[in-house]
């Protein structure tokens, strides 16, 4: 039960709504017990003496007795129903918000259908249960005490012979549910793995299909799909071997009622009716135990789904707002940035940089180039606080970026990532992503500025065309000057261009530079690209190598002195020199 206790938060708001549903509940099962003792009287009072009279007035109690056992099972349901819902609202609201502000690292390794999994069918589970299973559990108590308490005023002796084997029924239900936890934990890690394999693939459909890979892909899913039937079936043989033992147990106490009270009755020992309601309330206790592997199971898997879910929400959050973080507004930013001895790992891994030092004046334009896994994205990450530091400090206008808010800190500064993502909406709301109160001409102004206003108009509605997941029906060149235009319209104090023209074609690339040449002007602007010429009007340029800066300088000085800048720029514009030198490459 200490899930459901750590849980308890998001419910204690309606905690009344779940009392109110236990009492009706055991309401409900203590008025059922008048239904016996009916039977025994319309036996013993009325079929024995043969007073029929009487049987118009017990058809009418018998009918009271129905319907107020129906109103209090439908205020059951209808209490748990809403204190069901209300957990899951909650803690659906709860886990989304937590995704939101889980770090980067967190997502590094996070799955994306494993955590779809955790906000719906573990979520699912959870309401079901605090809803109607954790009433229904306590229900097997109340019916066993009321029924044992009904069956020992008729008689004490026969009671506890006939419960004999109530203790045997317990025990098998508790072994049950030692066995069937660990099974359904394997369950719902099998369920999340299926679910991943099925996400993985649709998103990447078109990758698959280029490369063939279908015949693949159906084996990897055919391989999650058997692991899932296995474990589906290893919990379905513990519940072929829990029902026989429950059910011989059970039989077993109706025989032995049977055989007993017949002998007593015979002998005068009881009446004929008492036996009647005494067989009765025997499956009155003999159902909810019997039926407790039923609620055990239902809390296993609640229990399973609900540490899942409190995995999610007890997740550490890496970067987070100190105490006494400064908020800064817009205003207030100038845009100087300063890398001071910066040193960071992902994890346990080697360093991916070391010992960076570079300073961007505000208003100026440093380029970053590189080869793969040179450090050139985690500079950018580190400077938006996507992890902090291991050693050494990045300050902004003179101030650790640690002591700044993190939305704050983040307001400031506009990304165009090199893999573009834009909504599953329309363009005008992709490029408006995030800022309120903006106008059509202010949304057309960016997209203007970013080559995508002439494209956009040839779309069949416009600005209000909606696009697929992902950017679906747009080409990678058209989505990334959406996304350039997105970063444009936020007006930010520092511009970062994270290979941001990659996925377009040189004349268009050569465009998009003029445009930036205006928006650049007063906003510090860090730039990672592969094209010198995204990179040869910079103010410096950072050449890094292994995490650390292999050279720095203009483009004109780089180009004068051997090294891995020179290099590239050879190979980039080879044509160019060949021509430049009669034939031969400078």
């Amino acid at each position: 039960m200490d899930v459901l206790r750590q849980l308890r938060g998001f419910y204690r708001e309606r905690l009344h709504y779940l009392i109110l549903s236990i009492v009706c509940l055991a309401a409900a099962t203590a008025v059922g017990l008048i239904t016996p003792n009916l039977l025994r009287k319309l036996i013993d009072d009325v079929i024995v003496p043969m007073k029929f009279n009487d049987v118009p007035l017990l058809a009418l109690t018998v009918l009271a007795v129905v319907c107020v056992k129906a109103s209090l099972q439908f205020a059951h349901g209808f209490f748990g129903g809403r204190v069901g819902n209300y957990l899951a609202y909650r803690l659906r609201n709860a886990c989304y918000e937590k995704l939101q502000f889980l770090s980067f690292r967190y997502y590094d390794t996070a799955k994306t259908g494993d955590l779809m999994s955790r906000l719906t069918g573990d979520l699912e589970a959870i309401r079901l249960f605090i809803g109607f299973g954790f009433a229904q559990l306590l229900n097997v108590f109340f019916m066993v005490v009321f029924g044992s308490i009904m069956m020992f005023s008729l008689n004490w002796k026969l009671t506890l012979v006939t419960l004999v084997t109530m203790p045997l029924l317990a025990a098998v239900a508790f072994k049950f549910e030692s066995r069937i936890h660990p099974a359904f934990q394997e369950m719902r890690l099998a369920l999340s793995a299926l679910t991943t394999a099925v996400q993985e693939n649709v998103t990447g459909v078109r990758t698959v299909k280029s490369f063939a890979r279908e015949p693949h892909e159906v084996e990897k899913f055919s391989g999650r799909n058997e692991r899932y039937k296995n474990n589906q079936i290893f919990a379905a043989g513990l519940w072929s071997k829990f029902f026989p033992i429950m059910e011989f147990l059970a039989c077993a106490c109706v025989a032995i009622l049977l055989g007993v009270g017949g002998t007593l009755v015979i002998n005068h020992g009881m009446t004929l009716g008492e036996l009647v309601a005494f067989f009765s309330l025997i499956w009155y206790i003999i159902a909810p135990v019997w039926g407790l592997g039923f609620h055990i199971n239902n809390y296993t898997q609640s229990k399973a789904s609900g540490e899942r879910v409190l995995e999610v929400l007890n997740q550490w959050i890496d970067v987070r707002d100190q105490p006494d973080a400064v908020e800064v507004a817009a205003t207030e930013v100038e845009g100087n940035i300063e890398f001071d001895h910066v040193t960071f790992a992902y994890g346990n891994k080697l360093p991916a940089v070391t010992d960076i030092n570079f300073e961007a004046k505000a208003g100026s334009v440093i380029g970053f180039l590189g080869g793969t896994g040179s450090g050139k994205s985690t500079i950018i990450q580190l400077l938006m606080r996507a992890y902090d530091v291991n050693e050494g400090s990045i300050r902004l206008d003179g101030t650790d970026i640690r002591e700044l808010g993190v939305r704050s800190l983040r307001s400031q500064i506009a990304t165009v990532f090199q893999e573009t993502f834009l909504f599953s909406s329309s363009i005008r709301n992709n490029i408006a992503y995030g800022l309120k109160d903006v106008t059509m001409e202010e949304v057309i102004r960016a997209a203007k500025l970013a080559q995508a206003h002439d494209f956009i108009m040839e779309l069949p509605e416009g600005y209000e065309t909606i696009v697929g997941e992902r950017g679906m029906g747009l080409s990678g060149g058209q989505k990334q000057r959406v996304a350039i235009a997105r970063a444009l319209l936020k007006n930010p104090r520092i511009l970062i261009l994270d290979d941001a023209t990659s996925a377009v074609d040189m004349e268009t690339e050569h465009e998009i530079q003029a445009g930036f040449q205006e928006v650049m002007r007063g906003r510090t602007t860090l730039i990672i690209a592969h094209r010198i010429s995204s990179l040869r009007h910079a103010d410096e340029i950072i050449v890094l190598n292994e995490g650390k800066i292999a050279q720095r300088g203009t483009h004109e000085q780089l180009i004068q002195v051997p090294g891995p800048y020179r290099d590239v720029y050879r190979i980039q514009y080879a044509d160019y020199l060949v021509k430049a030198a009669g034939g031969e490459v400078q």
